[in-house]
């Protein structure tokens, strides 16, 4: 009897920065990747300068999930899922804004929590790990999103604490980093704020290995990679790389390090935020190196639906309340 192919399911993430999409034939644990696509639409931008989703802002997301849900047609798709996280989360009008875009593109979006999206992510960025023959027995992961960061912990591949923290690159940029580039004063200010959000981590928890996802990470690789000359193969960067990043982006206005390191110029302007923000988490984790990891949330949304069925938003959430939490206390040695 010939062996039945893998469904072909798309996911479409709508995030503070960026509208990411990713097709794939689709098993429980494991993806052939398709395609995979992100646009930067900086939703949380207008969230951060006014509380509400801009009518602009609204209108180019709708255009970039109509664009994506041709993608995953034309790929063969047999169902889209949608998820929209922080800056929508934060939005006064976010609910009336993913009513419009239902009645705009028929796509319903589900709003998940930021404790739903620290597990969806931990499946995203530890899927191909998880079928290593020997993967480390502790491993963390940061989703280093626009609107939020979250950092799971995990035991044999099993998550035993997490947090998603009110911090984002684009978030971070749109509040404390107006000029281009950064002031030293700016930067300061930045730093002391995320150094308040680090203050609800209490991890105890020594990690073998940091993975790090969100657009920022792979951008920060590319740009050591072609200014600096690290490994194009390599997907770790240390913290010498990161300071090294961080005096080229404090040097340079964005357009010039988009135009010189072949970067989008809406991810060179919020990148020094990342670059902040990174630090400060590897410096509390007492962690010299990372690992960039492109899969993450979309990922994990579409490996949930695989393994749980039409119901697998209900069954993460459930999962998500029996794992360790923040206020639970720390991370178990």
């Amino acid at each position: 009897m010939q062996k039945q192919e893998a469904p072909i399911w798309a996911a479409i993430d709508i995030g503070s920065n960026t509208i990411h999409v990713v097709v794939a034939r689709c098993q429980p644990d494991n993806l052939e990747i398709i395609a995979d696509e992100e646009e930067l639409v900086r939703i949380g931008e207008s969230v951060t300068a006014t509380g509400e989703i801009s009518s602009q802002k609204q209108h180019e997301a709708i255009a970039v999930v109509q664009h994506y849900q041709g993608i995953a047609r034309q790929h063969g798709a047999e169902s889209i899922l949608a998820v929209a996280t922080e800056a929508i989360r934060k939005a006064h009008n976010g609910d009336e804004f993913l009513q419009e875009l239902q009645q705009k593109t028929g796509q319903h979006v589900q709003l998940i929590s930021g404790d739903a999206e620290a597990v969806l992510t931990f499946y995203g960025a530890t899927y191909e790990l998880a079928r290593e023959p020997h993967p480390p027995a502790q491993i963390g992961v940061i989703d280093l999103g626009g609107g939020s960061t979250e950092l799971i912990t995990a035991k044999d591949m099993q998550i035993t604490w997490r947090i998603s923290l009110h911090m984002g690159s684009g978030q971070l940029h749109d509040r404390y980093l107006s000029s281009d580039p950064p002031t030293h004063d700016e930067l300061e200010n930045a730093r002391t704020f995320v150094q308040s959000q680090l203050q609800a981590v209490r991890i105890s928890q020594h990690l073998s290995l940091l993975i790090v996802t969100g657009s920022s990470a792979p951008a920060l690789l590319q740009l050591a990679q072609q200014a600096f000359g690290l490994d194009v193969q390599s997907d770790r960067l240390t913290q010498e790389d990161l300071m090294r990043c961080e005096g080229l982006l404090d040097a340079l206005p964005a357009q010039e390090v988009a135009r010189r390191y072949k970067l989008p110029l809406e991810r060179a302007r919020v990148l020094p935020a990342g670059t902040v923000i990174l630090q400060a988490m590897m410096d509390y984790l007492d962690v010299n190196e990372i690992h960039t990891n492109p899969h993450g949330l979309r990922q994990g949304v579409l490996l949930a639906h695989a393994r749980y069925g039409k119901q697998w938003l209900e069954q993460v959430n459930t999962i998500a309340s029996k794992q360790g939490k923040a206020s639970e206390g720390q991370a178990n040695r």
